[in-house]
């Protein structure tokens, strides 16, 4: 085997830390069980005036956000033919995956009547042609669907070689052809987030004076789209400096430092987009005049600006410990931006508040546990990382 093919890591999946995983997994699995024996109004704090809450803010817009490194590390090896980034495409395929299955998963625990959900996709003669909420709805379900699809090589080649003939059988018939068409589904896979990312912000432009003119501007769809793909570079170096601390494995400084300058690159983009719209709409004066929200968006801005220029440093760009700390920053940075447009920069009028509910808050955590218990398990029993980090140890200790 090539010393940089992906491989298993192996080792028990049952360790202490998984147990606890489960166990928060569980409490949000019963909870589920509550809010679909009970209702939305008996198990959560959402009300008339505020629709959606954290099972939509971050479930939902943020988790298909942190979800995104896939799709930009797509664009720069399939699009900027950048290939020595190649690596990193099964770990961020895997994170996209999982975050936009669980999103998916939330959708229908938020929704009312999700009984109705498959209606969606197949009741075209019903559909609301000017709607955002309708592109989001079809285009997150046909992402889902294609990451699956992008997912399936890895999981193939495990089956190719393992005990059971149907499995084996089903692997040699199937990744030929998947092979074959793997550059259209590339090209989907390019596409769609780049629908829905701009359509999350579109559903928020809906909202009129509602919105805080901070956040409430005709760019919201260029601005989630673009921080998006910030954020998806930054969720990469978030996950493989945390995996490679966290298994033992030599950390890809070299790749990652030059993602961390793509994402200073992209947040300059951003912020001058960001305060040259406000400055056009006369609204810089509410940057310090609106109280809690002007905290509320310069901690946002500060959390985008600060680690940019971090990643400007030679210097911390060769620095793990470094990297982790400024893809940190900016994952909350571009969190807070999502979770101030959907819900701390909505107001729906007088009388009316939000916050979440024990129930809602227990859900969401069992929602990221069993994101990080399926993303061990994938890591130790799928081919996923690259072989690199093992080749250099045994050469280590020959």
């Amino acid at each position: 085997m090539s010393a940089h093919a992906a491989a298993p890591i192996g080792g028990v999946i049952w360790t202490r830390p998984f147990k606890v995983l489960t166990f928060l997994a569980g409490v949000g699995v019963v909870l589920l069980l509550v809010r679909y024996t009970l209702g939305l109004g008996a198990t959560t704090a959402l009300n008339d005036g505020y629709p959606w809450g954290i099972w939509i803010a971050f479930d939902v817009v943020t988790g298909t956000a942190l979800g995104c490194g896939g799709y930009a590390i797509g664009i720069l090896v399939y699009v900027l033919n950048k290939g020595r980034y190649h690596s990193l495409v099964r770990p961020a395929i895997l994170t996209s995956m999982l975050g936009y299955t669980l999103a998916g998963l939330a959708i229908t625990v938020d929704v009312g009547r999700y009984w109705n959900i498959f209606r969606v996709p197949i009741f075209f003669w019903d559909w609301n042609l000017h709607s955002a909420l309708l592109e989001v709805a079809l285009c997150v379900m046909a992402y889902v669907g294609v990451l699956w699809i992008e997912m399936a090589p890895p999981i193939l080649e495990r089956w190719r070689v393992g005990r059971s003939l149907r499995l084996r059988q089903f692997a040699s018939r199937t990744q030929p052809w998947l092979e074959r068409y793997m550059l259209y589904i590339v090209a989907l896979a390019l596409l769609l987030p780049t629908m829905h990312q701009s359509s999350l912000g579109t559903v928020m432009m809906l909202a009129g004076h509602k919105l805080n003119p901070l956040w409430q501007t005709p760019l919201l769809p260029l601005l989630f789209l673009i921080s998006v793909i910030g954020m998806g570079y930054a969720v990469v170096v978030f996950e493989s400096t945390l995996s490679s601390w966290l298994l033992g494995r030599p950390f890809e400084t070299g790749m990652l430092g030059g993602l961390a300058r793509i994402v200073a690159y992209i947040t300059f983009v951003y912020l001058a987009l960001r305060f040259g719209d406000l400055a056009a709409r006369g609204a810089l004066p509410l940057t310090v005049r609106s109280g809690w929200l002007s905290f509320c968006f310069w901690l946002e801005t500060a959390l985008f600006l600060v680690p940019a220029l971090m990643a400007l440093s030679g210097r911390v760009r060769a620095n793990p410990g470094r990297l982790f700390q400024l893809a940190m920053m900016f994952l909350i940075g571009g969190a807070l931006y999502r979770f101030d447009t959907y819900l701390v920069g909505f107001t729906s009028g007088p009388g009316w508040n939000y916050f979440p509910s024990i129930t809602e808050l227990f859900v969401t955590v069992g929602f990221i546990s069993a994101e990080i218990m399926a993303y061990i398990y994938f890591i130790k029993r799928f081919p996923i990382l690259t072989e690199t980090g093992r080749a250099k140890q045994r050469e280590a200790h020959a």
